[in-house]
């Protein structure tokens, strides 16, 4: 250690390598003092060529390469190899007729700090397949084995050449973490050629960048993986070679499409890689080389499943490790210890290498502009780009067992919409310093738990060490008795109703006529309630919906305390099951106290439900509003629709000799609905004489939601 002090490990200086007469490497100078060094570019940049050339497998027409301080020039491979340097091939050259033993016992010497076992130990699936031959294993396993092989030279410098290249990506976290780990160990130095522009800002400090067989510049890590533009200008990529999402976020108001698009003419501009050399490709070639794709209709099952990853289930601890590090790897290593598989999500965004299994610039590329969004300078807009990537990141994964994190307020912001994206059921816990205050803005529809860190979560003490302790005991705990747990014996089809306590009459009507074939669940119609069952609905965990109470949408027009939002009935749209909806409870307005009634609606007609719940009664201009809004969404809705108009009064309180009762309203709600819905056979508005609370009105609901759903009842059974 002491030589490496003061002298690079690696220096190459205007370095020329010839292939004939192309000039493939044009005076590259490049020096790695210690750690780990990234090297990037488009293809036939020169890069492996200047791995074959520092390994001595081209000769070099001039310059020179120096392992620590010490001339390579003349030596051949296998004394270069002699001199410390390992060297991971492309395409990890294995001999097919070898095991996985032979392999590494055919490099392994003596008293060196990687051994056979070390090497098992850092690739446990190598170790399960050491008695199989070069040819039979993966893609992945193969690319463990060239690495292993490397470190049993127990080299000063490990050369490696695209060591993820077709690696699926919990292979490549696993060789990124084995990198990171190299370079904090210092052992060992590493110059790592790679494509994937995340696992390369993600394992080195710095990056050089190769243009047309030289070193164009060699820049901070963090910088290039936050800036696209100069990503496309020097590499020619438009995102992260990880990154696989659309270009833009899809917003949930875009109208479900019904038929299918035209197809479509893919041309590529070039049907044979190109190299620096390569003529320019005629018109008539690309044509020739053109296919046509089509759309496949489009998915009718309302199922949302959460789309699959390829990885065994995995408790993820997230949190920003530049900040949090010592506890999300606490809590990592107790869930560890109780036999969960487990990795920690990084969502820093200081730009920082990190030791994360996945690493920031890994979630940042599932942001609409990639890194980019994220890695901004500024903190505010970093912390939202962040926000976003995560959430989208989220959705992509399909081997959540659970999720578990540690913050405080910025902290619980950061992981809540990613937290709230999988379905009911998968352990979901934040330990916040807010947890004890209003926590609905970050658990939402959610199951997520919340636990009070009582001291922040700043360190490891006596506090923090039992709370944190408690939390990945407790996720390790669901998460084992999760993936342990029997199937379900298929039961009753569930089936969602909205309800309020002035709706609740007509609710446990319905409810009573169709429980004995369906598993009625009831959503208090509170803002939270509403979302709740349309989440359920989203996840495919709803075979029905009897949306009878629709007065969320009163608080959100009138800014009550009950609101919806933007996006109250998108989950219906999106599911295109048979919606059965009504008017339940929008005559009225929800305020807390009557001291807490804006100014604005000083001498409205108010009902004191309770003493702490002060309901007032919609106008007609309100009504009018509330009805175009609903009648919007119903347009949009591309399955049957049957949404009910009861004329005798839509809650308790509307109805003759109630103190909300009022036709004029009414009529005008009922009015601009047949006016803004688009009638089809499909889609109908049902005017009826009946109030909501009569027994009559609660069998038309019944019988119309039966017409549309094959379950047979109770009394068909008996027959």
């Amino acid at each position: 250690m002491a030589e490496r002090a003061g002298t690079p490990i690696l220096e190459v200086r205007d370095l020329n390598v010839y292939y004939g007469q192309s000039h493939a490497l044009q005076g590259v100078n490049l020096t790695l003092p210690s750690g780990v060094l990234s090297v990037v570019g488009r293809n036939g940049m020169g890069k492996t060529t200047l791995c074959k050339a520092i390994m001595g497998l081209v000769p070099t027409a001039s310059g020179s390469i120096a392992l620590a301080g010490h001339s390579l020039a003349g030596l051949g491979p296998s004394e270069i190899a002699r001199r410390g340097i390992g060297y991971v091939p492309q395409g990890r050259r294995l001999w097919k007729s070898l095991t996985v033993d032979e392999h590494l016992k055919l490099v392994a010497g003596k008293g060196g700090a990687w051994t056979p076992e070390r090497i098992y130990s850092v690739f446990p699936r190598l170790a399960e397949r050491r008695g199989n031959g070069g040819g039979q294993l993966s893609g992945g396993e193969q690319q463990m084995l060239a690495i292993g092989r490397a470190l049993l030279l127990n080299p000063r410098l490990l050369v490696m050449d695209e060591p993820t290249e077709g690696l699926a990506p919990v292979i490549v976290s696993q060789v990124a973490e084995m990198l990171l780990q190299l370079g904090r160990e210092g052992d060992i130095d590493v110059l790592v050629i790679e494509q994937n522009i995340g696992v390369a800002c993600s394992v080195a400090a710095n990056v050089a960048i190769m243009v047309n067989g030289k070193i164009n510049r060699v820049m901070d890590a963090g910088l290039l993986a936050a800036d696209r533009d100069l990503q496309q200008a020097l590499l020619g990529v438009g995102r992260h070679a990880h990154d696989e999402t659309p270009d833009e976020t899809e917003s949930r108001d875009t109208p479900v499409a019904t038929a299918r698009k035209a197809p479509t003419r893919i041309y590529l501009s070039n049907p044979k890689p190109p190299t620096r050399w390569s003529a320019p490709v005629p018109v008539h070639v690309i044509e020739q080389s053109a296919r046509t794709v089509s759309d496949a209709a489009p998915e009718s099952s309302a199922k949302q499943k959460m789309p699959d990853s390829g990885g065994p289930a995995t408790v993820y601890v997230c949190g920003t490790l530049d900040t949090k590090g010592d506890e999300l790897r606490f809590m990592r290593d107790i869930i560890k210890g109780e036999g969960v598989r487990v990795a920690v999500v990084d969502l820093s965004t200081s730009g920082k290498p990190s030791g994360a299994e996945i690493p920031p610039s890994v979630i940042a590329g599932f942001h609409p502009r990639g890194a980019a969004g994220v890695f901004t300078g500024d903190r505010g807009t970093a912390v939202a780009g962040m926000t976003l990537a995560f959430e989208r990141w989220m959705r992509q994964r399909g081997d959540v067992a659970g999720l578990l994190a540690a913050g405080g307020s910025g902290g619980t912001a950061l992981v809540a919409p990613a937290f709230r994206v999988p379905p009911v059921g998968v352990p979901k816990m934040i330990v916040s310093t807010v947890a004890s205050g209003n926590t609905g803005q970050y658990v939402g529809p959610s199951d997520i738990t919340m636990m009070h860190s009582v001291a922040d979560v700043q360190g490891l003490n006596s506090i923090t060490r039992a709370v944190l302790a408690n939390a990945a005991h407790a996720v390790a705990a669901m998460a084992k008795a999760r993936q342990s747990a029997k199937p379900e014996a298929k039961g009753k089809p569930a089936v969602g109703l909205t309800m309020f306590g002035v709706t609740t009459p007509c609710v446990q009507q319905v409810v009573k006529q169709l429980e004995a074939d369906y598993d009625c669940l009831v959503f208090h119609a509170t803002g939270t309630g509403g979302r709740a069952m349309e989440k359920l609905l989203s996840s495919g965990m709803l075979s029905g919906v009897l949306d009878l109470t629709t007065t969320e949408v009163c608080d959100m027009i009138a800014g009550g305390v009950f609101a919806a939002d933007q996006t109250r009935f998108d989950a219906a749209i999106e599911s295109r099951q048979p919606f059965i909806g009504a008017c339940g409870a929008l005559d009225m307005v929800n305020f807390n106290a009557p001291d807490t009634v804006p100014e604005k609606y000083r001498g409205r007609l108010f009902y004191e439900h309770n003493p702490q719940i002060t309901l007032m009664r919609t106008t007609v201009e309100e009504n009018v509003a509330m009805a175009r809004f609903i009648g919007g969404k119903i347009n949009r809705m591309n399955g049957v629709v049957r949404f009910f108009l009861p004329e005798g009064g839509v809650s308790a309180l509307d109805a003759p000799g109630q103190p909300f009762w009022d036709p004029v309203a009414n009529k005008a709600l009922f009015t601009t609905l047949e006016a803004t819905v688009n009638r089809t056979s499909n889609r109908q508005l049902i005017r009826t004489p009946h109030h909501i609370n009569d027994p009559a009105f609660a069998d038309l609901v019944v019988k119309t939601f039966r017409s549309f759903h094959s379950q047979p009842s109770s009394a068909a059974k008996g027959a």
